[in-house]
Order: structure tokens, then sequence, then C-alpha cells
């Protein structure tokens, strides 16, 4: 049979499920299929082209004869596992943060640098899933006139933070609507009718006063753009929505674009979708991103304040472009 022997650690997960679902969405060439987790998940099964497929214990002995591992396991099991996996000529698709920055590991969006997908050692991380839709953005405005400075503030869905968090999401919206006080386990603040602007929940700011995803989403783009020269700056907010990661997100660029040209640049760049008429309230919204593969951009006009800006509106399914889909684009360069 042709095809590849396909593993995803972390199977039983958000991201997990989605990998798995990507994989028959798009036709991936799977002849065989390995199903990873922890010992939390022996003995269950989860459905794949219409088989039942036992979950294994995730070990040093998983990727003997595995061509392409599927990785959504956290870092500190990836930092463990994929240099096993690799070694046993197994390629890693890490969608932890645990290999983002290391040199030696290519940080993929394929709309934006493929490329780098070919000078892999064995291991290929999948950047953040804010950067992700970020970058997909930029990368063609940056092509035709040189991103100087980006403002991004998100709005980031729970299921960014786990299937725990919207489980603790659900409940505190039902104990507020009861008239409940909401009990907090996963979130340092309700998030129920909130907004936490940190991000990861436990994480402790920097000295400059910064969390790790913020940090993360200007080291990230500036590897992926392959342009440390690019000023950007992050304020990364938890919102009480279920998929889909929102950013506004101001671009200033060393040549100016009118918001007709950048229109015009984003309608034929690769996975973008645009979504601008406001005089017919249309622009991305979460609720309809979910679920789909693409980033949309909106709102785009040009900044009363600076007179070579842009501001816009970027809305992407966190899970899928995000993670699962954006692993599975990887693994077809392959």
């Amino acid at each position: 049979m042709s095809g590849k022997v396909v593993a995803v650690a972390g199977a039983t997960g958000l991201v997990g499920t989605r990998m798995l679902e990507t994989l028959v969405e798009r036709n991936f060439p799977v002849k065989q299929l390995k199903l990873l987790a922890s010992e939390r998940s022996r003995g269950k099964f989860l459905a794949f082209r219409g088989e039942q497929i036992p979950v294994e214990v995730l070990d040093e002995n998983s990727f003997k004869g595995v061509d392409i591992a599927l990785f959504s396991a956290g870092g500190g099991t990836s930092k463990k596992f994929s240099p096993i996996a690799a070694r046993a000529g197994c390629v890693v698709i890490d969608n932890s943060s645990a290999w983002r920055m290391d040199p030696k590991v290519p940080l993929v969006v394929p709309e934006v640098n493929a490329e780098a997908a070919k000078h892999h050692e064995g291991i290929i991380a999948n950047p953040n899933c804010s950067t992700i839709q970020l970058v997909c953005v930029l990368k063609p405005l940056h092509d035709a006139a040189t991103i100087l400075r980006v403002v991004v503030s998100t709005y980031q869905a729970v299921s960014g933070a786990g299937v725990n968090a919207l489980e603790e999401l659900m409940a505190q919206t039902r104990a507020v609507l009861e008239g409940r006080t909401p009990e907090c386990k996963i979130f340092p603040h309700p998030i129920a009718f909130n907004c936490i602007p940190q991000i990861p929940q436990g994480d402790a700011f920097d000295k400059n006063g910064y969390t790790t995803e913020e940090i993360k989403m200007i080291n990230e783009t500036k590897k992926i753009m392959g342009d440390d020269s690019i000023r950007l700056t992050a304020t990364t907010v938890r919102v009480p929505v279920h998929t889909g990661h929102s950013e506004s997100v101001n671009v200033e660029t060393k040549e100016k674009l009118t918001a007709d040209r950048a229109r015009e640049i984003l309608s034929r760049a690769p996975g973008v979708v645009v979504q601008d008429d406001p005089a017919r309230q249309l622009y991305p919204l979460a609720v309809n991103a979910a679920g789909k593969g693409d980033t949309y951009v909106g709102r785009i006009r040009e900044d009363l304040s600076h007179p070579s800006a842009l501001d816009m509106w970027i809305v992407s399914d966190n899970l899928l472009k995000g993670a699962a889909y954006n692993a599975v684009q990887i693994a077809e360069l392959l």
C-alpha cells in the first residue's frame, strides 16, 4: 500500500482530535495510524476513516517504523520524545513551544515560509496559534511595502487553554446566570463575562511586564518572516469565546499602502480571505471562522494618526489553522 505511517502524540486532546479530523478532510495518505497518549488514555479508542483505532501509551518504542509524527502533547513530552522519534527515522511536527526558537529547527507556516521545512533535522516546529494567523497576513504586506513595526492585541478563545478551561468557562457561565459565585480552577480570575490580560493563565510576567505568550509572538514572527528588523509589541488577552482567536493589528510600513491596495494584495494571498464591507457589517467573526482552515482579515483602514500605517482585524480558528491544520499542511510539504 502507498502512503505514510503516521503517529499522533496527544491524540485524545483538543488539538489531537482536530489533527485526526484534518488528516481525513485533506485526504492525507495515511497507510497506518498510531494514536499515542498518556497512561490516562489507555484503553480508549478513537474513530478514523470508519475504524476504531486503539490509543497506545506513548513510550520510547512508539516510533519504530513511523514516517511522520504529529505532536500535541505538551512541551515537556516533546522535549523528551521528539529526539527519540527523530533518531528512529521519523519526522516530528511539534505543536508545543519546545523547539520553536531552536536555531536548528525550522518554524513553519506553509503559506509564508514553506521552503524552511526542507531544512529540518528530524523536527519541525508548529508556531504559536496567534502567530500563525498574524504572519499569514503580514507576509504579503511585508513583501509589498516592508513592514517596520507591528502593534497587536489578541482576543484569544478559551479552547486555546485546553478542554479543562472550556469546561471552566461553561461552569462559570452557568454559575453567573444562576446568581452563584463562579469557581476558578484553571484561570486566576473568572473567565465568564470577563477578559483576562494574562496568557498563559498561570504565567509569571517578565521584568518588562510581558507574558511568555507575548514574547512568543514577537520572537516567532521575526523568525518566520526571516527579518529581525521588524519591531513588534503584543498584548495577549483571554476572552470568553469558545473557538477562534481575533487580533487587532496596527502595521507601519516603509512604503505607504492604501487600504484599497492592502485589500488587493491580501485578496491574492494564499490561505487568506478578505471580509471587509463595513456598509454590510461584513468583517471577520470568530463564530464564522470556527471549523475553517483559512485566516480572515477585515476592518482594513488607514491609520489616521500615522501617514504610513494600517489598522486591521484578523481572525482564525486557533485549533485548526492555529494548530492541527497547519501541522497537517507541513506534513503535506514533506
